[in-house]
């Protein structure tokens, strides 16, 4: 595991200039905090959840999520730095302070984000919340239908796998929708599942048959920007997964801007990495930013 983290560390790139420059990356989550990490990149927030003007997060997990989409790694010096620090923020708070939500304010914010994708050059989206395979088919549905018609307007959409694993058809909705990408935890792959059950994350095949998560990252005990104050804590979850192939794609997309999503999506296939410590499992494989870009 020492290994994928070393190949997810993105200096070289960095020091190309490859730091997600221009590129606008959707969160949908609790919010964010101004952190110094974010310095003046959170672009826009809009709260579906009560409506509130000010940034904010009164839970935390957004504002970590987002830090490993963009944090810059200011008050640690850099040794505590996103994988496109450079990259934009546009942020919808769509869960509560006890990270729950409903799938109107998620339509809502989708709806939103579409609207304002060419405003702010929103690239990818990040989707660390889900629904399980069981809730009303309808709202299922619904939310499907909104991440399709996101990637079809040229956003490249993330969400992770959740951490309902390990049985088969455990992964999260919108992570079941067959065009996005999926992200789940290759440090649970590789029974490494600190601070969470083994085989939290989330598992394929979908009820259609189709190879759920597509890419692996790691997510177990990440270090990101803290919703309290400053400074920084570990989390653990798909929902850390998902925000590292984000900002991956963020720097993918600086280098390359003329990709679509589902040119993104193929050249994360042709470069993915399978371990052979998780080769019996069906995904594609990890994410190497050198191979990657």
């Amino acid at each position: 595991m020492d290994q994928v983290r070393k190949k997810l560390r993105a200096d070289y790139a960095h020091k190309k200039g490859i730091t997600g420059r221009g590129v606008t990356v959707a969160v949908m989550d609790t919010g964010i905090m101004p952190h110094p990490d974010f310095d003046s990149r959170i672009l826009a927030f809009r709260d579906f959840t009560y409506g509130k003007k000010r940034i904010y997060d009164d839970n935390g997990h957004g504002c970590h999520v987002a830090g490993i989409i963009a944090g810059n790694g200011s008050m640690s010096r850099g040794r505590y730095q996103g994988i496109a620090p450079e990259s934009g923020l546009f942020v919808t708070k769509v869960l509560d302070r006890k990270g729950n939500g409903n799938t109107s304010q998620v339509l809502k914010a989708i709806d939103f984000i579409i609207e304002c994708r060419k405003e702010y050059n929103i690239r990818v989206m990040n989707i660390s919340v889900g629904m399980l395979p069981s809730a009303d088919e309808e709202e299922r549905e619904h939310l499907i239908a909104a991440v399709e018609k996101a990637w079809s307007s040229g956003i490249v959409v993330v969400a992770a796998a959740g951490n309902n694993g390990p049985d088969k058809n455990s992964v999260t909705v919108p992570g079941q929708c067959k065009s996005i990408i999926t992200v789940g935890s290759i440090d649970d792959y590789v029974k490494r599942g600190r601070g969470l059950k083994s085989g939290y994350s989330g598992r394929g095949p979908t009820e259609c048959c189709v190879v759920k998560p597509e890419i692996l990252a790691p997510g177990t005990a990440i270090k990101s920007c803290s919703g309290r104050g400053g400074g920084y804590e570990v989390k653990s979850g798909t929902s850390m997964s998902a925000p590292i192939v984000s900002g991956s794609i963020a720097l993918l997309l600086q280098k390359y801007p003329s990709l679509t999503p589902a040119q993104v999506k193929l050249r994360l296939y042709e470069k993915a990495v399978v371990l052979k410590e998780a080769s019996e499992r069906e995904y594609w494989g990890v994410v190497y930013l050198d191979r990657l870009l």
